[in-house]
Protein backbone atom coordinates (compact mmCIF):
# COMPACT_ATOMS: atom_id res chain seq x y z
CA UNK A 1 0.00 0.00 0.00
CA UNK A 2 1.16 3.63 -0.43
CA UNK A 3 1.68 6.20 1.85
CA UNK A 4 -1.70 7.92 0.52
CA UNK A 5 -3.13 4.61 1.36
CA UNK A 6 -4.22 3.88 -1.78
CA UNK A 7 -3.06 0.31 -2.80
CA UNK A 8 -0.08 -0.23 -5.02
CA UNK A 9 -0.90 -2.35 -8.23
CA UNK A 10 1.83 -3.99 -9.68
CA UNK A 11 3.73 -2.50 -12.77
CA UNK A 12 2.29 -3.30 -15.83
CA UNK A 13 4.97 -4.09 -17.84
CA UNK A 14 7.70 -6.60 -17.94
CA UNK A 15 11.77 -5.34 -17.67
CA UNK A 16 13.00 -5.72 -20.81
CA UNK A 17 15.41 -9.08 -21.03
CA UNK A 18 19.20 -8.42 -22.03
CA UNK A 19 20.26 -8.50 -25.89
CA UNK A 20 22.17 -11.83 -26.21
CA UNK A 21 24.27 -11.22 -28.76
CA UNK A 22 27.02 -8.35 -29.27
CA UNK A 23 25.87 -7.44 -32.81
CA UNK A 24 25.02 -4.18 -33.79
CA UNK A 25 25.12 -2.21 -37.27
CA UNK A 26 26.01 1.46 -36.09
CA UNK A 27 29.56 3.32 -36.70
CA UNK A 28 31.16 0.67 -35.52
CA UNK A 29 30.18 -2.10 -37.14
CA UNK A 30 29.78 -5.27 -34.91
CA UNK A 31 28.39 -8.74 -36.17
CA UNK A 32 29.74 -10.96 -33.92
CA UNK A 33 29.60 -14.75 -34.99
CA UNK A 34 27.97 -13.21 -38.30
CA UNK A 35 30.76 -10.87 -38.79
CA UNK A 36 32.01 -13.30 -41.41
CA UNK A 37 28.87 -14.81 -42.57
CA UNK A 38 27.48 -14.15 -46.25
CA UNK A 39 25.17 -11.76 -47.01
CA UNK A 40 22.77 -10.77 -50.11
CA UNK A 41 20.80 -7.84 -51.09
CA UNK A 42 16.60 -8.36 -51.08
CA UNK A 43 17.24 -8.78 -55.35
CA UNK A 44 19.91 -11.21 -54.39
CA UNK A 45 17.90 -12.88 -52.01
CA UNK A 46 15.03 -13.37 -54.86
CA UNK A 47 16.73 -14.69 -57.59
CA UNK A 48 18.01 -17.61 -55.21
CA UNK A 49 15.12 -18.16 -53.92
CA UNK A 50 13.16 -18.63 -57.45
CA UNK A 51 15.97 -20.48 -58.95
CA UNK A 52 16.18 -23.37 -55.51
CA UNK A 53 12.14 -23.38 -56.18
CA UNK A 54 12.22 -23.65 -60.38
CA UNK A 55 14.52 -26.50 -59.64
CA UNK A 56 12.27 -28.15 -57.19
CA UNK A 57 9.56 -28.07 -60.02
CA UNK A 58 11.86 -29.32 -62.38
CA UNK A 59 12.77 -32.16 -60.58
CA UNK A 60 9.41 -32.79 -59.53
CA UNK A 61 8.07 -33.52 -62.97
CA UNK A 62 7.04 -29.95 -63.46
CA UNK A 63 4.10 -30.49 -60.87
CA UNK A 64 3.40 -27.82 -58.64
CA UNK A 65 5.60 -28.39 -55.14
CA UNK A 66 4.04 -27.97 -51.67
CA UNK A 67 5.02 -23.81 -50.59
CA UNK A 68 4.44 -23.23 -47.33
CA UNK A 69 2.71 -19.78 -45.84
CA UNK A 70 6.43 -18.78 -45.17
CA UNK A 71 7.59 -19.12 -48.19
CA UNK A 72 4.67 -17.77 -49.71
CA UNK A 73 5.14 -14.69 -47.21
CA UNK A 74 9.10 -14.13 -48.34
CA UNK A 75 8.06 -14.66 -51.81
CA UNK A 76 5.67 -11.65 -52.00
CA UNK A 77 7.90 -9.27 -49.57
CA UNK A 78 10.74 -10.12 -52.24
CA UNK A 79 8.64 -9.06 -55.25
CA UNK A 80 7.65 -6.11 -53.64
CA UNK A 81 11.44 -4.91 -52.16
CA UNK A 82 13.55 -6.42 -54.48
CA UNK A 83 14.58 -3.33 -56.23
CA UNK A 84 16.14 -4.95 -59.34
CA UNK A 85 14.28 -7.95 -60.74
CA UNK A 86 16.75 -9.09 -63.67
CA UNK A 87 19.78 -11.20 -62.96
CA UNK A 88 21.85 -9.02 -65.15
CA UNK A 89 20.97 -6.03 -62.96
CA UNK A 90 21.85 -7.77 -59.70
CA UNK A 91 25.05 -8.66 -61.07
CA UNK A 92 26.02 -5.57 -62.51
CA UNK A 93 25.25 -3.80 -58.61
CA UNK A 94 27.29 -6.43 -57.32
CA UNK A 95 30.26 -5.52 -59.95
CA UNK A 96 29.66 -1.91 -58.73
CA UNK A 97 29.51 -2.36 -54.96
CA UNK A 98 32.56 -5.12 -54.91
CA UNK A 99 34.89 -2.46 -56.85
CA UNK A 100 33.72 0.29 -54.18
CA UNK A 101 36.71 -0.18 -51.94
CA UNK A 102 36.85 -1.77 -48.29
CA UNK A 103 33.72 -2.30 -47.47
CA UNK A 104 31.81 -5.12 -45.55
CA UNK A 105 29.43 -7.36 -47.34
CA UNK A 106 26.86 -6.40 -44.97
CA UNK A 107 27.22 -3.00 -46.11
CA UNK A 108 27.35 -4.05 -49.62
CA UNK A 109 23.86 -5.94 -49.21
CA UNK A 110 22.22 -2.82 -47.81
CA UNK A 111 23.43 -0.21 -50.34
CA UNK A 112 21.88 -2.78 -52.83
CA UNK A 113 18.43 -3.18 -50.92
CA UNK A 114 18.49 0.23 -49.82
CA UNK A 115 19.30 2.32 -53.21
CA UNK A 116 19.86 5.71 -51.52
CA UNK A 117 19.94 8.60 -53.44
CA UNK A 118 22.47 10.35 -51.40
CA UNK A 119 25.79 9.72 -49.42
CA UNK A 120 24.27 11.58 -46.65
CA UNK A 121 21.21 8.95 -46.60
CA UNK A 122 23.40 5.93 -47.14
CA UNK A 123 25.52 7.20 -43.92
CA UNK A 124 22.91 7.82 -42.00
CA UNK A 125 21.27 4.77 -42.57
CA UNK A 126 24.35 3.15 -43.07
CA UNK A 127 26.38 4.42 -39.57
CA UNK A 128 29.60 1.87 -40.37
CA UNK A 129 30.42 3.34 -43.96
CA UNK A 130 31.30 6.88 -42.17
CA UNK A 131 34.94 7.05 -43.30
CA UNK A 132 35.18 3.93 -45.24
CA UNK A 133 34.20 5.72 -48.76
CA UNK A 134 34.09 9.62 -49.17
CA UNK A 135 30.64 10.99 -49.91
CA UNK A 136 31.96 11.96 -53.73
CA UNK A 137 32.72 8.04 -54.25
CA UNK A 138 29.89 7.22 -52.63
CA UNK A 139 27.34 9.81 -54.31
CA UNK A 140 29.21 8.26 -57.77
CA UNK A 141 28.44 5.08 -56.97
CA UNK A 142 24.65 5.32 -55.77
CA UNK A 143 24.60 7.11 -59.19
CA UNK A 144 25.51 4.25 -60.89
CA UNK A 145 23.14 2.40 -59.20
CA UNK A 146 19.99 4.25 -59.93
CA UNK A 147 21.01 4.45 -63.39
CA UNK A 148 20.96 0.58 -63.66
CA UNK A 149 17.88 0.79 -61.61
CA UNK A 150 16.26 3.28 -63.74
CA UNK A 151 17.62 2.02 -67.50
CA UNK A 152 18.40 -1.25 -67.69
CA UNK A 153 15.11 -2.84 -65.04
Amino acid sequence: MASNGVPRHAPTSRARPVPLGDEEATSQLSLGEFHSAPTMSNSEARLLVDAVLARRRENNGGRAIQETEVLQKTQDYLAVFARFKAAQNVEQVERLLSAGGNLEGFEKSQLGTLCCETADEAKTLIPSLGNKISDADLDNLLQEITNLRQYVD
